[in-house]
């Protein structure tokens, strides 16, 4: 081996000998024989190992010596650390020095000095700091781990030494190992998943300690086996070895005669060695770190590699035996010699010094041996330091031997000789100079060449491969062209010489050469890959540094290669592929080649930037690649494969709620997969605010004035942009606006001169009006429903409440209502508190919890009744989540009534369904039944007491809970103790409505065991069956504790009050429980005489109860409403409509009562079964219902037949009539909640403006008006209603049928519950935004509707913006359409709420769904009928130029070309088409060449049309480059001096080549007719050059190239066009062929044979001139 290598000499340093023994001397401590020659120990280390990550310039510890070693010399107790001849610092200790050694702890930037000693460990910093740790148990050893300390316990390690110090809050470290053994330790711990050793005793029993810092005590450590964690215990496993770098252990066993390596997520190697074993890190010959194992015995050094984590080069993977080599070695040594610069992560590249048993010293990097290191055949005298003791020793060393090798740091050695001379000697690592001296050498240099001209081939490849690098591959093809010309390597300078051929100055003739390897070509495999296959391609003319893992520096050309190499089908195993190079991809499904081949483009960041760095005709085939899967890629891709493809929609939708922070484009990942110029500049300004609306488009002509312009009516904000785009085409929300504002005063009609009387009419009128305004804020609530977003830093503002008029006559003149003259108390109170509720309401709910210092903040001095209905209001968004017990007890501790109430729902409602024991609590305090009998009685009002049992069931919602059920029964019939005792029946239906909720939906499983409980609720009723009678007058156990007794008369109770509440509470018991059983008992009295008996509104009740409980029976037709009379009911009141039967035999307006009420009740099932659906026939069935009842109000005969009995308005009185059709039209707005449908709201627009003088028309009716107009713009426009279990609760409150009479009417009803909808609402409103412009824009929408009970699965178009069905039913949504691309939204319908703002899974990001618009197509604003068409015949009508003179076109060139750039903006969003319309507006003024603005037209058409405006760069690079050469070769001037641009023109024909074989998917992108006049022209240009073909046969002959330039030029596109060899390859087979080839026989088919990529012109070529030459 050491003969066939190079050899050099060692540069001795010094003799050496360690320099605390020169200390000792000088202290007068080292006198001979003072102490024995060897109780010392000493060890060299680089400076750097001690320095500070930055350290002090004036520290001497930082400056090197002469070598650059520093030594730490140990004797006793004292430590002596030298730099070179100085001493930097002494230690002395208080014990014997056992072992010392640095190393880095967690959070200390400064290495630390460990000394070790009997019962102490001893911490030192370099700045002389001390830590001492009391060691309570006997240690032998201690060794660096990259972030501690690893200690190993003697062999009676488990005795303790001293109890000073505590060590049982010892932890264990724990990490998961891949293998069944193994030591593992990490600074994360899991405590709780150990084996049942105490932690306390875990530092005691443990054999090896893990110091982390010298604050902490040291952790014991673990090993995992069988999936199960044990203690390390095994003393006898002795430490001998660890790495300060990566953490690794070397360990030897000696019961089982093993040594074992220890890693971190790793594994335990284990190989059978002797103890006597040296182990060192070292870099194999690739870079992959090796454990190097030094057997004396065997005389060998085992090397085992660690396979390196991919992902970062940090992280260490597995240790892999079978990965292992040896080579024989006396000793060993790691060095660093060959890169002293390069690290492997974080070691650094370290060579293996060994020394053979032939006392030869050689140098290996990996197992290849690089050259022998001897000893100078000459040594002077200054080498030693005791020169007198030495002088017998000869001054030729010739015959001195190597015996052994020590303290190796970095590149310097300590070498022991056979006279037991021990020198410090350097490596050199600088090449010598006397290369003759010793052949061997020249070999070794010669190699050595050759790898440095493959390695700069390969990155000339890599440059070659981006256009903006010429500068710079002409440079490394100048130096290239000198290495292989002083190889001889002929073909490379050739090959160089061909693509600069001003180079050839110095390299005049390449006829001969003395190599024939051929250089590989990236360019040549890209076009035979896609001429003839992959397969076919040889491996050859991809560089051996490209087929390397891990190499930066040509990591741009490998990449293109693998996307090139998996678009054509090479075959994977794992990240290798069958080109010879690796890939990554990124994770998701591939379901072809280019699918696939994006994914890796992803994975390695190869985005569209890059791939315009790329040669046009390079990147043609990755471009074809991310055209075809931009139609439809598959749905698991990452967000920046989708902007990879240019689907940018996707890539938000994927992203989520990111692009609404306007951050999609700030993420690195995405914008590196685009460029700049196609990243689109978002729109200054968007009308998103009534500011940016034109007051005379907001404002009534009856509001203009002036004086209220300014006035804010909580409904400003409505007018966004999208809110324009669903309703801009008309002035409906400007309608709602006007009819729910509150905050002007209202318009009177008087005469000019009023009178006495006149006046009196004025607050007549303003009274009206008051019950009207008084009860808008419930409809504007509901119309502003989380409808804007709030700065935590601003005070919340309310609208006023205006009951003052205006008098246009007297130029609007302002009269206030007198309310004195009415004996009306607190009027306005209750109305101040549902305009609080409106204003909390329109706050939508935070995607993060809002601060509860910004609702303490808005908290008013004095408490008042807009805050109490602010608190509702942030309560029912779950804003009351974030207060905390405190916050509550302030606001009850204010007394405020009205407050509390707020307080409690909103509590309530915030944590609905969680039975949270804090709240609980509260409510029930305001409960007076529940309190204990021996308290004093509170005086609670009857309103905060119904606050409190609703509050309860709503925290209940849904748990069945036994003993709050039995509760809230028992407070159905209870008395209430409150101060008004008509509002007891309010009471009764709180409490029923609470039970409903708390049991809503179980059925008959909610009652368990309590078997009377039905019976109970049944018995409220006024139910004559009873099946269990003995226990219904039994107290239950809840009212000895209550002070109030039940709701009795005498014996009865007094169902008239109990009956609604319990109606309410078994509805929701049983809600869709379809229990025949239930709804039989609910049946309407079906004789005259029951029917008298019987309250009609208790029978609306009943039927909507019923079919509430019959659910799926409720179909939307008149005769399922029908169905809902009785017999009795039906036959009475037709034959008293006809006439048939005498009204005096029975009671007619009992008949006729509770047939309207049972019509009503059916009209608000069907309200609630529909409700949010918008299903038509729904709505056609109650709006007819609707107008038929007003019909019958007005007195208006109807000509078509009607669906009401004659004679209503007889036997009904008009409020009745009045409450029905309300009632009616609530439930209209139910079903077209959110849809703004304008003959619905017309209907209520007409019921808003109705003044009866009778006083029919009071407030309850206008809240009734009001919060269908809410209802019908709910949200304005973006949300609807649910029909969970949940929300048909909460809409049955909130629609409850007894309506107030006034404002401040609670007798029935808290009116509070009214805004319980909210619960029930979800925002279902979707928009489409157009990614490129940020703005919203129309688009159809295919829906599809999964199959129910009801109809088969179906499909239906909406436009967008839209409502979308219920999550229980919807399962997709498709955009749809010809100008937008398409999209596919699968779901899966699931029976649950719509997702919540904010939710990571919501597939709308929160009602966005962002789509991109195709190039060639208009918004749907814009061109509402579609005229893609036209886009054709536009695009010729502009570019088409006069061409009778230059001076025509330039002057008529102005009004086109702006119509250029006006048609590109209306048909293109893409910036990178508008900008080349806008350049070539100004270019076409001043440019009079035909042909290029044609092309220019054709183009832009051809880029608009098929939407790839990535093309632009493509064609105009390969036209101009072209059309630029051919224009240049006719004055005899080139424009280049290069021929790169052939070869990438050669790799675009291939292209097409290869889509019309089929190699490749079908559907270029670009035109083949445009590549094949390119190739035409390019042939017609070499056609026509005259001394062409002169030079070719003169290159061929001599070898020559011509003399003037613009002839090599050329002459070498010429040679790359038609891929002709150098002359020795062509004169090799010509040489061939001659002999086979009889006279006046063609040589042309074995030319084609032996020069098989060389075109058939050239082939024809080299035949004429062996023609010629034989001539």
């Amino acid at each position: 081996m050491a003969s066939v290598i190079g050899s050099r000499q060692l540069t001795v340093l010094r003799e050496f000998r360690p320099h605390g023994l020169v200390v000792e001397e000088a202290d007068g401590e080292g006198a001979p024989g003072a102490r024995p020659p060897q109780d010392y120990d000493y060890f060299l280390f680089d400076p750097a190992l001690a320095a500070s990550p930055v350290a002090d310039p004036g520290d001497e510890a930082s400056v090197s010596s002469a070598d650059g070693d520093h030594e730490l010399f140990i004797r006793g107790n004292q430590i002596i650390w030298s730099n070179g001849s100085r001493v930097h610092k002494r230690y002395v200790s208080p014990n014997t020095v056992i072992m010392a050694c640095w190393c880095r702890m967690n959070g200390i930037s400064d290495a630390l000095l460990c000394v070790l000693q009997v019962d102490t460990l001893s911490l030192y910093n370099v700045t002389g700091e001390i830590v001492s740790i009391p060691l309570p148990y006997a240690v032998s050893s201690i060794w660096p781990l990259p972030f501690g300390l690893l200690l190993q316990k003697s062999t009676d390690g488990g005795r303790v030494v001293s109890s000073s110090s505590s060590l049982l809050n010892a932890r264990g470290d724990l990490i998961r190992p891949n293998k069944e053994y193994g030591l593992t330790y990490n600074v994360s711990c899991q405590a709780n998943t150990v084996e049942t050793d105490s932690k306390a005793n875990g530092a005691i029993i443990s054999s090896h300690l893990i110091l982390k810092h010298p604050l902490e005590e040291p952790q014991a450590t673990y090993v995992e086996g069988k999936d199960k964690l044990t203690m390390m215990k095994d003393f006898d496993e002795k430490t001998i070895w660890t790495s300060d770098v990566i953490p690794l252990m070397a360990s030897y066993h000696k019961g089982k005669f093993q040594h074992s390596v220890w890693q971190i997520d790793g594994v335990s190697y284990q190989e059978a060695m002797n103890e006597n074993t040296m182990v060192f890190l070292a870099t194999d010959i690739d870079g992959m770190p090796i454990i190097c194992f030094l057997l004396h015995e065997q005389k060998i050094l085992l090397a085992v590699r660690i396979q390196v984590d991919d992902t970062t080069e940090e992280a260490f993977g597995d240790v892999k035996p079978h990965m292992s080599w040896n080579i024989s070695a006396f000793a060993a040594a790691p060095v660093v010699v060959t890169r002293p610069r390069v690290r492997v992560g974080v070691l650094p590249f370290t060579d293996i010094l060994v020394l053979s048993s032939d006392n030869d010293l050689l140098l290996y990097s990996g197992k290849q041996c690089l050259c022998r290191y001897t000893l100078p055949t000459e040594l002077g005298n200054g080498f030693f330091s005791n020169h007198d003791q030495n002088s017998e020793i000869s001054d030729t060393y010739s015959d001195m031997k190597i015996t052994s090798i020590a303290d190796a740091v970095e590149g310097r050695i300590n070498v022991t000789c056979s006279n037991g001379l021990m020198l410090r000697c350097s490596l050199r690592t600088n090449p010598s100079s006397s290369l003759d001296e010793h052949s061997s050498d020249v070999s070794f240099y010669i190699q050595l060449t050759r790898e440095i001209l493959e390695t700069l081939h390969a990155l000339y490849e890599n440059l070659k491969l981006n256009i903006l690098r010429k500068e710079e591959l002409d440079c490394l093809a100048s130096l290239l062209c000198r290495v292989a010309s002083s190889l001889g390597e002929h073909s490379y300078v050739d090959y160089y010489c061909r693509d600069f051929p001003l180079n050839l100055s110095e390299f005049p003739s390449l006829l001969s050469s003395s190599s024939l390897r051929t250089p590989p070509s990236l360019f040549h495999w890209f076009e035979y890959c896609l001429r003839h296959g992959l397969d076919s391609a040889k491996l050859e003319d991809i560089p051996t540094l490209m087929r390397k893992h891990k190499v930066s520096a040509v990591s741009w050309g490998r990449k293109v290669v693998s996307f090139y190499s998996l678009l054509l089908g090479a075959e994977r195993k794992g990240k290798n592929l069958s080109s010879g190079v690796y890939c990554e991809v990124a994770s998701g499904s591939a379901r072809n080649t280019e699918e696939l081949t994006v994914l890796a483009m992803v994975a390695e960041k190869f985005g569209r930037q890059q791939l315009d760095l790329l040669p046009v005709g390079v990147s043609l085939l990755l471009r074809h690649a991310l055209d075809k899967c931009r139609d439809s890629p598959p749905d698991d891709w990452p967000a920046t494969a989708y902007v990879l493809v240019g689907r940018e929609d996707l890539a938000t939708t994927k992203m989520g709620s990111v692009r609404k922070e306007n951050t999609l484009w700030n993420n690195d990942n995405l914008t590196s997969m685009s460029v700049p110029y196609m990243l689109h500049l978002q729109p200054v300004t968007i009308p998103t605010s009534a500011s940016d609306i034109p007051t005379s488009e907001i404002l009534n002509a009856e509001d203009l004035d002036s004086n209220y312009k300014s006035v804010e009516d909580g409904m400003e904000h409505i007018f966004t942009s999208s809110t324009q785009l669903r309703f801009g085409h008309d002035l409906r929300l400007n309608e709602v606006r006007r009819l729910l504002s509150s905050s002007r005063p209202v318009a009177i009609q008087t005469p000019t001169n009023p009178s006495v009387s006149d006046q009196d009419l004025q607050q007549q009128q303003l009274w009206n009006f008051a019950q009207r305004t008084t009860a808008l804020p419930f409809g504007r609530g509901a119309f502003t429903l989380a409808t804007t977003y709030t700065l935590l830093t601003e005070v919340l503002v309310f609208p006023k409440l205006v009951l003052a008029g205006r008098l246009p006559a007297q130029q609007n003149a302002t009269v206030n209502l007198d309310l004195s003259s009415r004996g009306v108390s607190e009027f306005k109170s209750w109305a101040e508190f549902h305009n609080g509720v409106a204003a909390g309401l329109r706050l939508a709910p935070f995607k993060e919890k809002m601060l509860r210092t910004w609702i303490q903040y808005n908290r008013p001095s004095e408490p008042n009744f807009t805050h109490a209905g602010l608190l509702l209001a942030f309560g029912l968004h779950e804003h009351l989540r974030v207060l905390t017990m405190t916050d509550a007890y302030r606001y009850l501790s204010q007394e405020h009534d009205i407050t509390t109430l707020g307080l409690l729902l909103g509590l309530a409602a915030s944590h609905r369904g969680t039975m949270d024991p804090a709240i609980s609590k509260m409510l029930y305090f305001h409960v007076p039944s529940r309190h204990p009998s021996s308290t004093l009685e509170l005086e609670l009002p009857t309103l905060l007491q119904s606050a409190a049992v609703m509050g309860i069931g709503l925290l209940y919602e849904g748990s069945a809970h036994a003993l709050t059920m039995k509760i809230l029964l028992g407070e159905i019939g209870r008395r209430s103790g409150g101060d008004n005792v008509l509002e007891r029946e309010g009471y009764a239906v709180a409490a029923g409505s609470a039970l409903g909720f708390v049991a809503l939906g179980h059925g008959s499983d909610a009652f368990g065991f309590m078997d009377t409980f039905l019976d109970r609720l049944f018995e409220y009723i006024g139910s004559k069956e009873v099946y269990h009678e003995k226990h219904l007058n039994s107290t239950t156990a809840d009212d000895q504790s209550g002070n109030t007794g039940q709701m009795m008369d005498g014996a009865q109770i007094n169902v008239d009050v109990t009956a609604p509440g319990a109606i309410i509470a078994i509805a929701l018991i049983f809600l869709k429980a379809e229990s025949e059983e239930i709804a039989a008992r609910l049946s309407i009295p079906n004789t005259y005489f029951d029917l008298q008996y019987v309250r009609p509104d208790f029978v609306m009740l009943r039927i909507i109860a019923r079919n509430l409980i019959l659910w799926s029976r409720i179909q939307p037709t008149k005769g399922w409403i029908d169905s809902q009379i009785p017999e009795t009911v039906r036959s009475g009141v037709s034959n008293m409509s006809e006439g048939a039967i005498d009204s005096d035999e029975f009671d007619a307006e009992a008949l006729f009562q509770a047939y309207v009420n049972i019509v009503t009740g059916a009209c608000i099932a069907l309200g609630l079964k529909y409700a949010g659906s918008r299903n038509g026939d729904a709505q056609e069935l109650l709006y007819a219902y609707t107008v038929h009842f007003l019909n019958e109000i007005k007195h208006i005969p109807i000509r078509t037949s009607s669906i009401l009995p004659k004679g209503l308005q007889q036997y009904v009185d008009r409020g009745t009539l009045e409450l029905c059709l309300h009632l009616i039209v609530l439930s209209l707005s139910l079903v077209m909640a959110g849809s703004g449908n304008l003959q619905t709201f017309r209907l209520l627009r007409y019921l808003r403006g109705r003044i009866s003088a009778e006083g029919q028309v009071n407030y309850g009716l206008q809240m009734a008006v009001s919060l269908a107009i809410g209802f019908l713009f709910l949200g304005g426009g973006t949300h609807t209603f649910s029909t969970q279990n949940s929300a048909i609760a909460a809409l049955l409150i909130s629609l409850y049928p007894r309506l107030p009479t006034g404002p401040n009417d609670n007798r029935c009803h808290l009116q509070a519950f009214r805004h319980l909808y909210v619960i029930a609402t979800e925002p279902r409103w979707v928009q489409t935004v157009d990614v490129d412009t940020e703005l919203p824009v129309y688009c159809p929408l295919e829906v599809t509707v999964a199959e129910t009970d009801y109809y088969d699965e179906t499909k239906y178009c909406e436009v967008t913006p839209c409502l979308l069905p219920e999550r229980s039913v919807l399962k997709s949504i498709r955009v749809c359409g010809p100008r937008y691309w398409p999209q596919v939204i699968k779901l899966t319908p699931e029976d649950k709420p719509w997702w919540r703002s904010g939710d990571k899974t919501e597939p709308f990001n929160g009602g966005i769904l962002y789509i991109k618009r195709k190039v060639g197509s208009c918004s749907y604003s814009d061109d509402p009928i579609g005229c893609q068409s036209l886009i054709s015949r536009a695009m010729h009508e502009v570019c088409d130029t006069p061409s009778t003179s230059c001076s025509n076109q330039a002057n008529g060139s102005i009004h086109s070309s702006f119509r250029v750039d006006q048609l590109v903006n209306t048909f293109s969003a893409n910036p990178s088409l508008i900008a080349f319309a806008k350049l070539c507006t100004v270019s076409w003024k001043n440019r009079c060449n035909g042909n290029f603005l044609e092309f220019c037209s054709q183009v832009l058409y051809e880029c608009m049309s098929k939407d790839r405006p990535s093309l632009l760069q493509l064609y105009i690079s390969l036209y101009t480059t072209i059309e630029s050469m051919w224009e240049h070769l006719k004055i005899g001037l080139l424009p280049f001096y290069e021929s790169l641009f052939l070869p990438n023109l050669k790799v675009a024909f291939a292209y097409n080549e290869a889509l019309v074989d089929g190699r490749i998917t079908s559907g270029g992108i670009i035109q083949s007719t445009f590549l094949e006049s390119l190739m035409k022209r390019v042939r017609d240009i070499f056609v026509e050059l005259p001394n062409l073909k002169d030079n070719l046969h003169r290159y061929l002959t001599t070898g020559t190239w011509p003399d003037a330039q613009n002839d090599a030029v050329i002459l070498s596109c010429y040679l790359q066009w038609y891929s002709i060899p150098p002359p020795h390859v062509v004169a090799s087979a010509v040489e061939k062929i001659r002999p086979r080839v009889p006279a006046g026989v063609s040589m042309i088919p074995l030319l084609r044979v032996l020069l098989p990529t060389t075109h058939l012109v050239g082939l024809m070529e080299i035949e004429k001139l062996q023609i010629a030459m034989e001539c």
